[in-house]
């Protein structure tokens, strides 16, 4: 299977994917799990591991939105979906307990540990399949420790497209008003609405840290993504939604 950043030895075989495991796989099985018994099914079901040592997971079928799929999330229903699968896998896995001796894979350091969050739900990672309506958030890796705040405001960068790049971005108004209609399908409170627009750019600017230390340690393949521009990408996002904070207070609480 080919795409993202770290896919080397990742396969499908016949309904399941295999990938390679690491530290954290115990303990993001027991998460998935968990969320498969609770009830959420916007994540794949953890199926052990196989002969070859590799971590079994269900295969979910269809195409992420990004990047040549972005458009599709352009209705407003579609983009409030992505908020309420969001806050579905919080409410599923406040009722979690990690294993004693979990071990994680998080790679930007959290704000807050209020419950197991995923640290990357974006659009690389959320696979659609139109014809069985089907939402899956794949990639459980960085699960580990943080807020739902955290996982939001990520998510909301991500989704809603609070971006620099001319690609991407909207006119403020309306980036303000899709970031409205994502917190209300979310169902953030006031409290957590003034808490959020602090967290947009701050969680913004750790994925451009992380890349710089990252770099600068020639940690692959975060020195290539950096070498490519990821780093300067994510730091102009960071500056686009700082500038931005009164607007998306604004939007939010209005």
């Amino acid at each position: 299977m080919t795409g993202g950043n770290v896919s080397q030895g990742v396969v499908r075989v016949a309904d399941t994917v295999r990938r390679p495991t690491g530290p954290w796989t115990p303990a993001v099985h027991a998460l998935l799990d968990h969320l498969h018994r609770a009830g959420y099914r916007g994540a794949p079901r953890p199926l052990g591991t196989d002969a070859q040592g590799r971590e079994v997971l269900s295969f979910a079928p269809g195409h992420t939105f990004w990047p040549e799929r972005m458009d599709r999330l352009a209705p407003p229903e579609r983009l409030c979906r992505v908020a309420r699968l969001i806050r579905e896998f919080h409410e599923a896995v406040a009722g979690f307990s990690p294993p004693a001796d979990a071990r994680w894979g998080t790679a930007v350091p959290a704000e807050g540990a209020e419950i197991i969050a995923h640290h990357d739900l974006a659009p690389w990672n959320l696979v659609v399949d139109e014809a069985a309506d089907s939402w899956v958030f794949i990639d459980w890796d960085n699960a580990g420790p943080g807020s739902r705040l955290w996982d939001l405001a990520y998510a909301a960068q991500g989704f809603v497209r609070l971006t620099a790049n001319p690609a991407f971005t909207r006119p403020d108004e309306q980036a303000a008003s899709r970031l409205r209609a994502f917190a209300d399908a979310y169902g953030l409170d006031e409290a957590e609405r003034r808490a959020l627009v602090p967290l947009l750019g701050r969680r913004t600017r750790a994925m451009y840290e992380f890349l710089r230390d990252r770099s600068a340690r020639g940690t692959e393949p975060w020195a290539t993504h950096w070498r490519a521009g990821h780093g300067r990408a994510w730091r102009e996002d960071a500056e686009y939604v700082e500038q931005r904070a009164a607007l998306w207070t604004r939007a939010l609480l209005d």
